[in-house]
């Protein structure tokens, strides 16, 4: 890999290999909350270690323990360059799962929290995360993504993403305003991917350790880890980056060992042979 930033939005230069926040609170949206000490710590360290970039979203946490208060009390005053993407759109369920859909009407109220949760007056970069816990397609985004256009009009919003989208959806979304990212579930998305490296926009690809999800995926990416001495996590990490220079990879954890794996793995080079194999 020798491309090792990326000028997010056109004027945000980051590191490709960020950080996501929604494991500092919890390990899954159903799953018990995490000590808030723990988040803190690791959020420190993953700064020390060149993290530039951190994703997060008001909707990760359990109770009392949300990612966006534990940014705010291990970072701020925030240093100059950093950068926080945030998202909006999902609603917690009865059971606290985020699989409800925010209103136009709504979107202004997710923006403010995250302001005041993230003590900012504005915020780097917000997608619009569509589609509840289902796949992307099927439903118009452009009145959503307009109430977010205009909160970036206003100052509030530096720059916009999608989330969770289809090539229809995407294309709806960049005739209402410009689309300085994309973030999908990694899964085989050549087109999108190939559209947002031809027009200077961010991938950015959920980031599951074992790549696409399928055994048989993971099975080659054991395999190359175990030929070169690495973990799998890092191979898929590597994968990832190596796909386009418009990739940006943000894997999350709440463990100090498995941050320092993870970013160590920017620095790791996979050959020709081994990208042929784990591209199938």
């Amino acid at each position: 890999m020798t491309i090792k930033t990326f000028p997010l939005g056109g004027d945000l230069t980051v590191n490709r290999l960020g950080f996501g926040a929604m494991r500092l609170a919890m390990s899954t949206f159903d799953g018990p909350s995490r000590a808030p000490e723990g988040g803190v710590a690791v959020l420190r360290r993953a700064l020390e270690l060149g993290v530039d970039h951190i994703d997060t979203a008001g909707f990760y946490g359990r109770g009392e323990v949300r990612a966006n208060e534990l940014i705010r009390t291990a970072l701020a005053p925030y240093r100059e360059g950093l950068v926080i993407a945030t998202k909006v759109g999902p609603l917690p369920g009865p059971d606290g799962v985020p699989s409800r859909q925010a209103a136009p009407d709504e979107l202004r109220g997710l923006v403010e929290a995250d302001l005041r949760s993230l003590g900012l007056d504005r915020l780097d970069l917000v997608y619009l995360r569509v589609g509840g816990m289902g796949g992307p397609g099927g439903e118009s985004i452009a009145e959503r993504f307009a109430v977010l256009a205009g909160l970036r009009a206003e100052g509030l919003i530096r720059h916009l993403g999608v989330s969770n989208v289809d090539a229809a959806q995407f294309a709806e979304a960049r005739a209402v305003a410009p689309v300085a990212a994309v973030q999908n579930r990694h899964s085989g998305d050549a087109g999108l991917l190939a559209e947002c490296e031809a027009a200077g926009i961010a991938y950015v690809p959920y980031f599951p350790l074992g790549g696409g999800g399928d055994s048989f995926e993971a099975d080659r990416i054991g395999k190359v880890a175990a030929g070169l001495g690495v973990t799998p996590a890092q191979v898929a990490i590597a994968s990832l980056l190596a796909a386009s220079p418009a990739v940006l990879a943000i894997p999350g954890t709440g463990s100090l060992d498995h941050l320092e794996e993870n970013l160590a793995a920017g620095g790791l080079v996979l050959g020709d042979q081994d990208l042929s194999y784990l591209r199938g």
